[in-house]
């Protein structure tokens, strides 16, 4: 059974979780799924992605039967295994959405507890509708945030607003969690949002968005001197060339710039 459809319109590309009658929970397939959609769209010439869940929930995380699972495999093996880059498959299914080369816009209905908001926490911009529920679960089972969340939440939240969530296991609303850092904006329809602002970032030259993309991966992680290299190295990349040249010609002309 497919558990992620990926649909394209107007270089736009939406990936969807497709279990809705789980809560789009996880199990072996899903995880596969999210892995290969994340892959194929940051192959393919799409300038932005919205990632949602259909029916009432983004994604209510791993579902029973992989909590299960755990009780029968070897967690060294599993765990340690470095099988895509830095990152193991389960911390892999945040980060791929931050290795896709143009913004990624999460939309969340519902909730989006553990591993589900982990890949949340892995787009670019979260929208949220107000009555949806966050939550880093893992504690309520005996285990911690492990699919990339170390890497991401402390960029989004204060220590000891991380330490509270992570300590608790305590769901928050999207108001409050807004309010800390997790959500970017709320909207009554959060998925006709997304694939708004979707639209408009694809309307920008393509190069300069997946250069500010690129440098804003640096600038959250390298030091002063290797930021400021790399924003004059992508500079020098994007002034004079084709992509630079359109947007200044639609700009003169009072059109819309259009992208070979």
């Amino acid at each position: 059974m497919s558990r992620v459809s990926v649909a394209y319109q107007d270089h736009v590309a939406h990936v969807t979780l497709t279990r809705g009658d789980k809560m789009n929970a996880l199990d072996d397939a899903m995880i596969k799924a999210l892995l290969s959609a994340g892959q194929e769209v940051a192959a393919s010439d799409a300038r932005a992605v919205v990632l949602s869940g259909e029916g009432k929930s983004f994604c209510a995380g791993l579902d029973m039967a992989s909590f299960a699972k755990m009780a029968h495999i070897d967690p060294t093996e599993w765990l340690m295994t470095r099988s895509h880059e830095d990152a193991n498959e389960m911390q892999e299914l945040a980060l791929i959405w931050r290795r896709v080369p143009v913004p990624v816009i999460c939309a969340i209905q519902g909730v989006a507890y553990g591993g589900g908001l982990q890949i949340a926490l892995g787009a670019d911009i979260r929208i949220a509708h107000p009555e949806a529920k966050l939550a880093v679960m893992e504690m309520k089972w005996g285990i911690i945030p492990d699919m990339g969340g170390m890497v991401l939440l402390p960029r989004l939240v204060r220590s000891d607003v991380l330490r509270l969530l992570t300590y608790t296991a305590r769901p928050i609303g999207a108001p409050q969690a807004a309010e800390w850092g997790l959500v970017t904006q709320l909207s009554d329809d959060p998925l006709t949002e997304a694939l708004a602002l979707a639209e408009n970032i694809a309307g920008q030259s393509p190069s300069a968005i997946r250069a500010a993309k690129r440098l804003i991966e640096v600038a959250e992680t390298q030091p002063r001197a290797d930021i400021l290299m790399a924003e004059s190295a992508e500079q020098v990349e994007l002034i004079g060339k084709p992509d630079q040249m359109e947007v200044v010609m639609a700009q003169m002309q009072g059109r819309k710039p259009v992208f070979k």
